[in-house]
């Protein structure tokens, strides 16, 4: 049995030289802790100083990975200087800044930044983790679409009718990923792309909802929470410290595409400063930083499931396949959708000759243009600029057009009403206005392109819009030859005026609006049925840009 000093017994207070002694013990037991813990001056005579960037949700972890120097021998340290910061800034970074501010490594959240990069000298070595791209909505909401019992796909979570925001797609790698993901899930095609363009638009047209609050609607278990795609970290993240959470994450049934952390080398290192980074890149690639991953709530790069993954943070343990997503199809889709994020000023102009109304199915041609139109417009968002016009043939005196509402934003007041509002009331009118005379084409399309030029944005895609059934029939026109002469001639490479043209039916003079646009930049479409205008449209609108 141990002896034990008696509480009961007076204390001796200790002699001075006692207490010297014990603190000096004290300082060089202090000391060398921190020499133990920082290095020798010998060890780390040299601090090699290694810039490391990396997307915010890595700034903690690397932090923590990265703080104490890393012993490279004779004398040096490498030293990692660790800051975060969104991809797309580095990506800018990349092609502005001088080779000597960059970082020596980056660690964005997916490889698709390295075709976004362009020709920096970018050098991908090892990933740090996964995670999957989720939906992110309520419990209750996925449960009232009996996503909680059978998983959707992707184009079946797009085409649903619930709200989705969608982020800011030129910044945001999982929004992106999960668009492409659905383009994928809905054939690739032409009328996928269409798909993706009536999604986005309608998604700016409606109120849009942040990410931030869409999460947020989520984790309140609002039954109306909007689908956000985000990572499955993220979800997890925001499940921190809750015991039945409300926000859930959906994993489509066709496989989801994954956010992979590389480690990228940047530039070309020599001597010391290519050691302080091999050695960087060994500790982001170690076991330790694994683990930290891990716990971080991001899947192994053999996609183990975090500690905290399971139903009580609403993920799931086992790992969904992983969607195979191209780059050069992902930067494709960018490229449209950031031409579709372009503000719109665009004429339309529509044929009002008697022969809109020769019958189409259960419509008439005119009827067709009007309901298609009307459906074009609820998708536009506010900052589109759109002007309408009707034409036949000297409708207005020996004026082929006549112009039914100027070129406005949408969301501007024009005679007590919004443009919007307008617009709809004009369209709405197009089938009582058909004209007999025959069809103005040529002059029309002349006049429309001089007008969009005169009232030109260079904020802005501006465009004609032309629908039309019938071939031009007006004996005093300029001509096909000299129209295509005069708008080659009048082209104006800083204030372009694309004409969009679309042959309604089989009557149509397609090869002239194919010429015309030609001379344009622009695109000629043919709408045979009454299932094509729609198509077609929303087609046209996707080529604009």
């Amino acid at each position: 049995m141990g002896r034990h000093a008696d509480p009961t017994a007076p204390r001796r207070r200790p002699a001075p030289v006692v207490l010297i002694a014990a603190g000096l013990v004290s300082v060089l037991l202090a000391g060398g802790l921190v020499w133990w813990l920082t290095g020798s001056s010998d060890e780390c005579a040299t601090r090699q100083k290694v810039a490391v960037m990396v997307a915010p949700e890595l700034d903690d972890l690397g932090h923590e990975l990265l703080a104490d120097p890393i012993v490279l021998g004779d004398g040096v340290c490498a030293v990692a200087d660790v800051r975060a910061q969104e991809p797309l800034q580095t990506v800018g970074d990349l092609g502005a800044l001088h080779p000597g501010a960059l970082p020596a490594v980056w660690v964005p959240d997916s490889t698709m930044w390295i075709d976004r990069a362009g020709d920096a000298p970018l050098q991908v070595t090892v990933s740090m983790g996964s995670s999957p791209v989720v939906l992110a909505t309520s419990r209750a909401a996925a449960d009232a679409l009996g996503w909680t019992a059978q998983p959707p796909t992707w184009g079946q979570t797009l085409a649903g009718g619930h709200p989705v925001a969608v982020p800011d797609l030129a910044a945001s790698a999982e929004g992106l990923s999960a668009l492409a993901a659905v383009r994928a899930s809905l054939g690739s095609d032409p009328d996928a792309d269409n798909a993706i363009v009536q999604a986005v638009l309608a998604a700016e047209r409606a109120k849009p909802v942040s990410p931030t609050d869409a999460l947020a609607a989520g984790a309140a278990g609002s039954a109306d929470a909007p689908l956000v795609p985000v990572s499955e970290q993220e979800v997890l993240r925001a499940n921190q410290g809750t015991t039945d959470s409300e926000l859930v994450a959906v994993y489509p049934s066709d496989g989801t595409p994954y956010l992979d952390y590389p480690v990228l080398r940047v530039g070309e290192q020599f001597d010391a400063a290519r050691d302080a980074t091999d050695a960087v890149v060994k500790a982001l690639s170690s076991q330790r930083a694994a683990a930290l991953m891990q716990k971080a709530g991001f899947r192994g790069t053999d996609l183990s499931a975090p500690p905290a993954a399971g139903e009580r943070t609403g993920t799931r343990q086992d790992a969904p396949t992983a969607l195979t997503q191209q780059p050069a199809d992902v930067q494709g889709l960018l490229a449209r959708l950031s031409a579709l994020a372009k503000p719109s000023r665009l004429l339309a102009v529509f044929d009002v000759s008697t022969s809109m109304r020769a019958p189409v199915g259960t419509r008439t041609r005119a009827t067709l243009a009007r309901d298609a139109a009307k459906s074009a417009l609820a998708l536009f968002p506010d900052n589109a600029s759109i002007g309408l016009w009707v034409f036949a043939r000297k409708l207005d005196g020996d004026a082929d057009w006549v112009e039914l509402a100027p070129t406005r934003p949408l969301a501007a007041s024009a005679e007590g009403a919004e443009q919007r509002d307008v617009l709809t009331e004009q369209l709405d009118q197009i089938p009582a206005r058909l004209a007999p005379g025959g069809t103005g084409l040529y002059d029309t399309t002349l006049a429309a392109v001089r007008a969009a030029r005169a009232d030109y944005d260079p904020t802005a895609v501006n465009s004609v819009v032309l629908v039309t059934d019938g071939k031009d029939e007006d004996a005093e026109t300029i001509g096909l030859p000299a129209l295509l002469q005069t708008l080659t001639a009048e082209v104006d490479p800083t204030r372009p005026v694309k004409v969009i043209g679309i042959a309604l039916g089989p009557d149509a003079d397609l090869d002239a609006l194919q010429q015309i646009a030609t001379a344009t930049g622009g695109a000629a479409y043919s709408a045979v049925d009454e299932n094509d205008l729609q198509t077609v449209l929303f087609d046209a609108l996707r080529q604009r840009g």
